[in-house]
């Protein structure tokens, strides 16, 4: 094996490992570049356009360097924006693997998966804390992480399921169920609820043609999240918080994790009234939280700065619109419908779009997209499945009790 070859396949198992430690990312992205342009990946760029999340990327993030002819460049790159730009980390990571580099990539992403999680599991019944303490995870990105893994547990269990392999079924079931279970004891509403959604999405898409079965799933899920719900102390104290939050706002005090959210949310869309279709440039979203914090509405949210500092709008779709107005929501949108067209192509609807779903719906309440650890995670296992499809195959679902779910979205 030549030094080259070791380089790439250690560059891919450091990636998958570096995805999850903080401050390690970077330099997984970096190592990812150098052997791409090692492995003379710089030749096969034309041939990466003909993937349509590739498209998709290059246009979304072509849009946010157009917007900065329009943004105060003094104060731009002080926001969070430019972490958009870690999507790019897809094009050298799906580049590089092929049928003999394929075991590497997802014995890497198996281990630093599993090893993120075990972590998580520890602190939360050994020490009683929240995410993952020794990388520097917060709640909201494990809890992200490990609803991603519920979804990919149950399509994994179909797939081993049609190969008659009931036994392996069964285990990535019960891996689910595990880590649907941490999840409920996470401080985190917003990625629980859409693990629950995706989920019931994916059971509807799979048994849309057979209604026993279908309502059967929707009962057992149902089943499972209340019986969930009432063993996490976590849970009811959210759903409390919450509750006491609604009522604070309603008498103007902002200052809680809801009413901070409804506050920036109403800030948002008067910034997205003021300039609706090329928004306020790339990199000002903060800088215009940040001011309308005193200036809105003479001042009613002028405390927020107390409670939270002025950061982003934990709204993907605000905060894409404050930056570049409608022009950044139709690059947002294309985005996404070439992160499915990609897993369709393959013949992967299913999966397609339960993760496509997870990103719009973790986008209602938080800026999913500039998460540190997540897109890329997401990218890794984007590129994976596509990789396995085309040398392995075995991911398709359609079998004679599904033939319609690949037309689902062509004909709805």
């Amino acid at each position: 094996m030549s030094w080259r070859e070791l380089l790439v396949r250690f560059a891919l198992v450091f990636f998958c490992f570096a995805l999850w430690p903080k401050g390690f990312m970077y330099w997984g992205v970096a190592l990812l570049v150098v052997a791409w342009l090692v492995d003379g990946g710089l030749f096969r760029f034309r041939g990466l356009l003909k993937e349509p999340l590739v498209l998709g990327i290059l246009v979304f993030c072509g849009v946010w360097v157009v917007g900065l002819l329009w943004s105060d460049l003094a104060v731009a790159f002080q926001d969070r924006w430019r972490k958009y730009f870690l999507l790019l980390a897809f094009l050298p990571l799906y580049s590089l693997l092929n049928k003999e580099r394929l075991p590497w990539a997802v014995g890497g992403l198996a281990g630093s998966y599993s090893t993120m999680v075990a972590l998580g599991g520890y602190s939360w019944s050994m020490q009683g804390m929240q995410g993952v303490p020794l990388f520097g995870m917060i709640h909201l990105h494990y809890s992200a992480a490990l609803g991603i893994g519920v979804i990919l547990a149950i399509f994994g269990g179909w797939v081993v399921l049609a190969k008659g392999n009931k036994f392996l079924t069964v285990l990535l079931w019960l891996v689910a169920l595990l880590l649907l279970f941490l999840q409920f004891h996470q401080n985190s509403r917003g990625f629980l609820l859409t693990t629950l959604v995706t989920s019931l999405l994916m059971f509807y898409l799979y048994y849309r043609t057979e209604g026993r079965l279908l309502l059967r799933s929707v009962i057992s899920i149902l089943a499972v999240a209340m019986l969930f719900a009432a063993t996490s102390d976590a849970f009811h104290e959210r759903l409390e918080a919450a509750k006491s939050d609604l009522q604070l706002s309603r008498q103007g005090n902002y200052q809680t994790s809801v009413g901070y959210r409804l506050a920036i949310w109403d800030i948002g869309l008067h910034g997205i009234a003021e300039r609706p279709l090329l928004g306020h440039g790339s990199g000002m979203a903060k800088q215009y939280l940040k001011d309308s914090y005193i200036t809105y509405k003479q001042g009613i949210y002028r405390n927020l700065s107390e409670f939270h500092e002025a950061r982003h709008f934990h709204n993907e779709l605000i905060e894409i619109s404050i930056h570049l107005g409608l022009l950044g929501i139709l690059a947002f949108a294309f985005l996404l419908w070439s992160w499915f067209k990609t897993f369709r192509q393959h013949q992967m609807t299913l999966l397609g779009g339960a993760i496509v779903c997870f990103i719009f719906l973790s986008g209602l309440t938080d800026t999913f997209l500039i998460t540190n650890r997540i897109p890329p995670f997401l990218l890794a296992v984007t590129a994976i499945a596509v990789c396995w499809q085309r040398y392995n195959g075995g991911l398709d679902l359609v079998d004679r009790k599904n033939l319609q779910i690949e037309n689902i979205t062509q004909n709805p």
